[in-house]
Parts: C-alpha cells; sequence; structure tokens
C-alpha cells in the first residue's frame, strides 16, 4: 500500500466526515478505496440524499467537496448537509464546518444548516473564530493521517457492526 500515497494529500468535506467517524475509514476513502455501494447503509443514505429537498438547487461541486445544497436566502449564504440520521452529529457539523472555512477562506461568507429529514430537525453551524480554530486543527490532523504509509490498525467501535468497510478490516 505505501506505494498509494498520495504526493499532496486533499481533504475534502466527506474525508472529515469520515475521519470523525473512524479515522482508517477516511485513510481507506483518501485512497480511493470505496466500500461496499450495495451496502444497506450506503444505499439508504443516497436514497435520502436524492429525495430530500427537490425542489432546491442541486449539489454544489468545489474543491472542498461536495455541498448537498447552497441556497441564497434573506440576502444570505446557506450551505445545507442532509444526513439520515443525526447518529453522526459531530462528524456532520464539522464537515459542515468545513465547507464554511472553505467558503469563507474564497471570500464568501455563509451560515450551515445539518438537515435530518426523518427526524425532521435542523441544526444551525456557523462558522466564529472557535469553531474556525477547532476545524482548521482538524484538517492538520487529517493531513498527518493521510500522510501515514499505511492506515491506522483497526479498532473495534460501535460503528463497526455497520460499516461497508467490516470485511476489510475483520475479515
Amino acid at each position: 500500500m505505501a506505494d498509494t500515497v498520495p504526493d499532496e494529500v486533499h481533504v475534502t468535506g466527506t474525508l472529515v466526515w469520515y475521519y470523525h467517524v473512524c479515522p482508517r475509514e477516511a485513510w481507506l476513502m483518501s485512497r480511493q478505496l470505496t466500500p461496499d455501494e450495495e451496502d444497506d447503509n450506503i444505499r439508504i443514505g443516497r436514497l435520502i440524499h436524492e429525495e430530500s429537498y427537490v425542489r432546491f438547487a442541486r449539489e454544489v461541486t468545489t474543491a472542498a467537496g461536495k455541498m448537498d445544497r447552497l441556497v441564497r436566502r434573506d440576502g444570505q449564504w446557506v450551505v445545507y448537509e442532509v444526513k439520515k440520521s443525526s447518529r453522526h452529529e459531530v462528524s456532520a457539523r464539522m464537515q459542515l464546518l468545513y465547507y464554511l472555512l472553505q467558503l469563507h477562506e474564497d471570500g464568501v461568507e455563509a451560515v450551515g444548516e445539518l438537515h435530518f429529514p426523518e427526524e425532521r430537525r435542523v441544526v444551525r453551524v456557523t462558522l466564529g473564530p472557535s469553531e474556525m480554530c477547532e476545524i482548521q486543527n482538524t484538517v492538520k490532523e487529517i493531513q498527518t493521517l493521510m500522510s501515514q504509509p499505511l492506515p491506522p490498525p483497526p479498532k473495534r467501535i460501535p460503528v463497526c457492526r455497520q460499516c461497508a468497510y467490516a470485511e476489510f478490516c475483520w475479515a
């Protein structure tokens, strides 16, 4: 696997999300080792993503990754991130902060909203000084992790039971 180490680590919002769920999973994703696309959780997440908020503009792709929605509301840019559940709310919040940081660095001020359609819940996220420091530190941690030639060893955590990489880690 050492031959597949990228020359430059490109952090994306999705990678930030994976990092906060499981650093090993993030490392695998960064090497294009994709999970089982037919995994039930991945299919359900994809379906919710495709069928929620269809009246709004579709995904916006930037260097930071794919934002679920970017809309202008009441004179302010709002980034939507849609998730299946709030189970990984911390990870989702960090992903959204990453998008807000990237927009800020491009001169666009925005706020974020985490949408959990099945829970009918919305969480507002803003990028203040403490959040900016928090996400910048996360990016540095991810870059350090991604520069490693091998993934961190597997570690049993609660998400392992439903992880699409389970066979890769535990077979």
